[in-house]
């Protein structure tokens, strides 16, 4: 694994301040070695952790990962289960982690439509945390972009209906402060994309949010995923040549 910190060759890395991440390929994973999809979805979360702070280190101010969308609910039971235990067994693991990084976890998403032990777990991570001054972890739980879109227009939809708002007046910026990354706000809109697995989709993810955002589609199962994958899907981002529309 690279070392990020004392690495030469990443002394003039353009880092993103915003990278996302679909964290794709963990069941396939697993069945590559002969073991279940909760294998692997388990062996991913252990890799959020290393990544986390492969990406703290390199200077990355929000690092967003698809954790659960709004549609995974419709996958068998067992495994459906099984991932609303895991941030209970990841803040409960690598909380004291987070806090030595100086890692802020927020969590973007439906939190209210969590079972109580999940919602718990993940609203303790961000009250514990809310004191860090280091990179936000942002795991997208609970979420879906067009979800996230049709909730945005019926806040504004119903501040129009009380007067509150003229809805000639609605812009992009009015827009995006009803959305559920909010909170982040200049920082809202990732700069880089990355998919792990080689799946070249976005699944539902930030469908606002992506409009310039430069995407990489890696090869490499999520489990499988190293610092030194972020370090050379950051090296493709530098290579790009954003134009946000212009010439």
């Amino acid at each position: 694994m690279a070392d990020l910190n004392n690495s030469k060759q990443n002394s003039d890395l353009r880092v993103p301040k915003h990278i996302a991440i679909i964290m794709d390929g963990n069941g396939r994973w697993a069945k590559r070695l002969g073991q279940p999809r909760i294998a692997g979805h388990k062996e991913g979360m252990n890799n959020v952790k290393r990544i986390a702070i492969a990406a703290n280190n390199l200077g990355v101010n929000v690092l967003s990962l698809y954790a659960f969308s709004t549609e995974n609910w419709t996958r068998p039971s067992k495994e459906v289960n099984f991932l609303m235990r895991l941030p209970v067994d990841f803040f409960g693991t690598f909380m004291p982690d987070l806090i030595e990084e100086n890692i802020r976890v927020m969590v973007t998403g439906f939190t209210e439509k969590l079972p109580s032990k999940t919602k718990k777990a993940v609203l303790d991570a961000v009250e514990d945390t809310k004191q860090n001054t280091g990179m936000i972890l942002n795991f997208a739980f609970n979420y879906g972009g067009r979800a996230e879109i049709v909730n945005a227009a019926k806040m504004l939809a119903n501040q129009a209906k009380d007067g509150k708002i003229d809805p000639e007046n609605i812009d992009d910026s009015i827009f995006s402060k009803q959305l559920l990354t909010s909170p982040l706000g200049e920082l809202s809109d990732p700069d880089l994309l990355i998919r792990t697995s080689g799946e070249e989709r976005i699944s539902n993810f930030m469908l606002w949010q992506l409009a310039y955002t430069e995407m990489v589609f890696d090869e490499t199962y999520w489990p499988d995923f190293t610092s030194d994958n972020l370090v050379n899907d950051i090296k493709i981002f530098n290579d790009r040549d954003r134009r946000f529309g212009s010439v």
